[in-house]
C-alpha cells in the first residue's frame, strides 16, 4: 500500500482498522450485557473542556485512542436511557438484538430512499410496519415508512392531510391558511409541525385526566364558524399523551372526522406500543379509523434511537405529497408512480436521503417473535400497576392520577418545587435513579413511565422509600 495516498487509507481496510473493528465489536458486546449499565450523569461543558479537551486534530489520532476516549471520557457523560430506572420522559429499551444489528446496518450503509436502491431493506422494513399496521385494523392496502421520530412522523402526516385538503378542493384553498385541530393532550410536536407547515393549531378542551372524547371535539368544531371549519385540513388525537399516558376517544373522534370529511392523524408516539398488549388493547378501539398513525419502536417496542414507523390508510395521497421531482430522480418514477407495485420510501415523509432505521427494531421482531412482544409489553403494564400500588400504599405519596398505560404520576406530599428538583439531582448523583419532576395542572409533581422489561417493583420501591 506504499503507493496509496494518505486521504486514499482513509477508505482501504488495513492492520489499524482491523484493531479497531475488533475493539468496536468487544465494546459493542461488553455494553449489551450490562445488566444494569451505569446510570451515569452529565457533565458541564466546563468539566468536559478540562477532561476531554479537543479531540479533532490536523494530524488526526490513533483509533483506539479515539474510542478508549469515549468509552472512559464521553459516555460516562450520557445518562443511560435503557437503565431500569431510567424513568424521566419516554426511555428507550432496545433489546440486545436490535443493538447488535444495528452494527450490521450501519457497516452494510445501505441507502433505503429508494425501492430501487434498497429493497431487500425495504421489504424488511415493511414488513415490520404491516405488523404495526395489522395490531391496529388498519386495511390491507395501508402502508408506511419508517422517519426519525414522532416530531417527524407528525410533522410528514400533517403535509400530507394539507396536500389531499387543497386537493379536494381544486386548488380554491391553494392560498388558505390550514386549520389543525388537535387533542387538549396533544404532543407539542403537532404545534411544532404547523410552524414549519404556518399553519394554526387550535386544541379542544380535554377532561381532568386529559383526556379529549368526541363529545367535546364535535362541540368544539360547533363552535366554529363556516370560514373556520373550511380550513380545517386535519384532526389529531392521541393513543398515550407523552405527561401522563391517557388515550384520548378514537372512537368518538374518528365519528366526527368521518362526520366532516377531514384527515385523522392519531398521535401514538408513546401509547401505540401498547396495541400488542390484550389487557389494553380496548383503550384503542377507534385507532382502525385513522388515515395517518405513529408509532415509535424506539419508545416502548424495544428497538434503538431513532426509529418512528409512521402509517398511512391510502400510501397514494402521501405520495402525492412528499414525491421530489429532479431530473436525476426520474429513474424512480415512471408516468408518475412507482417502476414496480413496491414505493420509495422517499416518497412517504418530508425526507430524501435515509438510512435503514427500520431494520433493527425488524430484526428483533423476527428473531423473537411478537408473542415475545406481547408478553414484554404485558410485563411492563403489570409493574406499573404494581408501582401505583406501592404508592398508594405509602404515606409520604400520592396518586395524582390512576394509571392508564405505563405512566405513574404521583406527588411527594407538602414538597415544594426547589424540593422535588434537589431530590431528582440527589438521586441521579448517586446513580439510583433517573426521575424528573414534571407539572400537572399548575402542579409540580413526579412521574415514572415505565417501558424497560428490566424495571423491577423493587426498584420502583427504592425511588419511593428515597422520598420519605
Amino acid at each position: 500500500m506504499s503507493d496509496i495516498s494518505k486521504p486514499q487509507l482513509m477508505h482501504f481496510y488495513d492492520e489499524e482498522s482491523a484493531e479497531l473493528a475488533i475493539a468496536i465489536v468487544k465494546y459493542a458486546m461488553e455494553r449489551v450485557k450490562m445488566d444494569p449499565p451505569p446510570l451515569d450523569k452529565p457533565y458541564t461543558l466546563s468539566e468536559l473542556q478540562q477532561i476531554v479537551g479537543q479531540t479533532i486534530k490536523p494530524e488526526g489520532r490513533n483509533g483506539i485512542d479515539v474510542l478508549r476516549e469515549f468509552v472512559d471520557e464521553l459516555a460516562p457523560s450520557c445518562i443511560s436511557v435503557d437503565h431500569p430506572l431510567f424513568l424521566s420522559f419516554v426511555p428507550g429499551a432496545p433489546t440486545e438484538s436490535s443493538v447488535l444489528f444495528d452494527l450490521v446496518v450501519a457497516s452494510s450503509n445501505i441507502y433505503a430512499g429508494s425501492w430501487l436502491e434498497g429493497a431487500g431493506a425495504v421489504y424488511a422494513e415493511n414488513q415490520a410496519i404491516k405488523w404495526v399496521s395489522d395490531m391496529a385494523g388498519m386495511p390491507e392496502e395501508s402502508g408506511g415508512v419508517f422517519v426519525a421520530g414522532g416530531t417527524a412522523g407528525n410533522l410528514s402526516a400533517l403535509i400530507a392531510a394539507r396536500w389531499r385538503w387543497r386537493h379536494r378542493a381544486g386548488g380554491a384553498l391553494d392560498r388558505t391558511r390550514p386549520l389543525i385541530i388537535a387533542s387538549g393532550g396533544s404532543h407539542s410536536s403537532v404545534e411544532q409541525a404547523a410552524k414549519v407547515m404556518d399553519a394554526d393549531v387550535l386544541k379542544v378542551p380535554a377532561d381532568q385526566r386529559g383526556r379529549t372524547d368526541g363529545v367535546a371535539m364535535q362541540r368544539f368544531l360547533s363552535s366554529l364558524n363556516e370560514s373556520e371549519l373550511q380550513r380545517v385540513c386535519a384532526i389529531v388525537a392521541t393513543a398515550g399523551t407523552t405527561n401522563v399516558g391517557v388515550v384520548d376517544d378514537l372512537e368518538g373522534i374518528a365519528k366526527v372526522a368521518r362526520a366532516i370529511g377531514t384527515w385523522l392523524h392519531i398521535d401514538g408516539a408513546y401509547g401505540a406500543a401498547a396495541l400488542c398488549a390484550p389487557s389494553v388493547r380496548h383503550l384503542f378501539n377507534g385507532i382502525e379509523h385513522a388515515d395517518s398513525m405513529i408509532v415509535d419502536p424506539h419508545k416502548w417496542l424495544f428497538g434503538p434511537y431513532d426509529s418512528c414507523a409512521l402509517i398511512y390508510r391510502n400510501p397514494a395521497e402521501a405520495r402525492h405529497a412528499h414525491t421530489q421531482h429532479a431530473e436525476y430522480l426520474d429513474v424512480l418514477q415512471q408516468d408518475g408512480e412507482v417502476r414496480d407495485e413496491a414505493w420509495n420510501p422517499a416518497d412517504l415523509a418530508h425526507h430524501l436521503s435515509r438510512r435503514a432505521r427500520g431494520l433493527p427494531f425488524w430484526f428483533s421482531l423476527a428473531m423473537h417473535g411478537t408473542e415475545a412482544y406481547t408478553e414484554a409489553m404485558e410485563a411492563t403494564l403489570e409493574v406499573a400497576r404494581q408501582g401505583a400500588q406501592l404508592v398508594r400504599d405509602a404515606k409520604h405519596v400520592e396518586l395524582v392520577l390512576e394509571p392508564e398505560l405505563s405512566v405513574i404520576v404521583f406527588r411527594r406530599i407538602g414538597w415544594t418545587p426547589e424540593q422535588y428538583q434537589m431530590w431528582s439531582d440527589r438521586i441521579l448523583g448517586e446513580g439510583l435513579a433517573f426521575v424528573v419532576p414534571s407539572t400537572w395542572d399548575g402542579e409540580t409533581v413526579l412521574r415514572m413511565c415505565i417501558v424497560n422489561p428490566r424495571t423491577t417493583v423493587a426498584g420502583l420501591a427504592s425511588i419511593i422509600g428515597s422520598l420519605a
